[in-house]
């Protein structure tokens, strides 16, 4: 059975829109079905960053918590993570986490920032770094930690220096948006793993596709790539989890327009 853990967190987005990830978080609930769909509560205030470098951590570790205690209720079912911003997707590849899993981090950016590197302080872009275990006690993964040579970005076209220093030196397998349909697989057999956890953050698609993102990327990839690139990721390695994150509509007739694409994404990735 396929369970769906939404979780509207908007605390750990830089976008002066960031509390529109609510809104496309409960479109998306809107279509889900309700007996196997769970709701995590996400505090109203930002929160303190109590000096870890991390803007509203204080809220984003109880959120955090709540998610990794809701993952844990449900042993023995796919879990498919709903966010809100892209932080959502680290307890739950923790949860995932063992030394035969692999992470496909579809995204137009890196993810990769630190405390010390980032120019936002924003956890979103942070997330995928924390999940390798680089961040404060409470946000990242330190038990459970993924290894970079074990991490595949699809998508990503829009990365800092210190991002591309982190992927040069650590071993992270980039796929781009033009190759995600043909060799993305590829790349996540190369790993050697036998499970895989994927994350998509809608702006790895392009804005002619998807408009609801919070800052769209041109270039971005075709919904029908990404789909297909699950379907052939999935046939040679076990399923683990998965995360959807980033809508962001600015309306709920904008949300309408984008829900097909989210629908044949979730699809694929909850498709026994």
């Amino acid at each position: 059975m396929t369970r769906f853990i939404v979780v509207p967190q908007w605390q750990g987005s830089p976008s002066a829109r960031a509390m529109s990830l609510i809104d496309g978080a409960d479109a998306i609930q809107s279509d889900l079905p309700s007996s196997a769909t769970t709701r995590v509560p996400v505090p109203t205030e930002a929160g303190e960053s109590l000096d870890t470098g991390v803007h509203r951590a204080s809220t984003l570790r109880r959120v955090s918590q709540h998610v990794r205690e809701e993952l844990s209720a449900f042993p023995g079912e796919r879990l498919i993570v709903i966010g809100g911003d892209c932080g959502v997707a680290v307890p739950a590849i923790a949860h995932a986490a063992g030394d035969d899993l692999a992470v496909v981090w579809f995204d137009a950016h890196g993810d990769l920032h630190s405390p010390e590197t980032s120019p936002s302080g924003a956890y979103s872009g942070m997330a995928l770094r924390a999940a390798l275990g680089t961040a404060p006690e409470g946000l990242g993964a330190s038990i459970g930690a993924i290894a970079p040579e074990r991490v595949v970005l699809a998508g990503a076209r829009d990365l800092d220096l210190d991002e591309d220093l982190v992927i040069s030196e650590s071993g992270i397998r980039v796929v781009s948006a033009d190759d995600i349909a043909g060799s993305l697989a590829d790349a996540v057999v190369a790993t050697g793993a036998s499970r895989v956890f994927i994350h998509i953050d809608l702006d790895v698609l392009d804005p002619s596709h998807m408009a609801g993102v919070s800052v769209a990327q041109p270039f971005g990839a075709d919904p029908a790539d990404v789909v297909s690139a699950i379907a052939a990721i999935r046939e040679r390695l076990e399923l683990a989890g998965a995360s959807i994150a980033g809508f962001a509509p600015r309306s709920a007739d904008a949300a309408v327009d984008d829900m097909g694409t989210i629908l044949r994404l979730i699809g694929a990735l909850a498709k026994k």
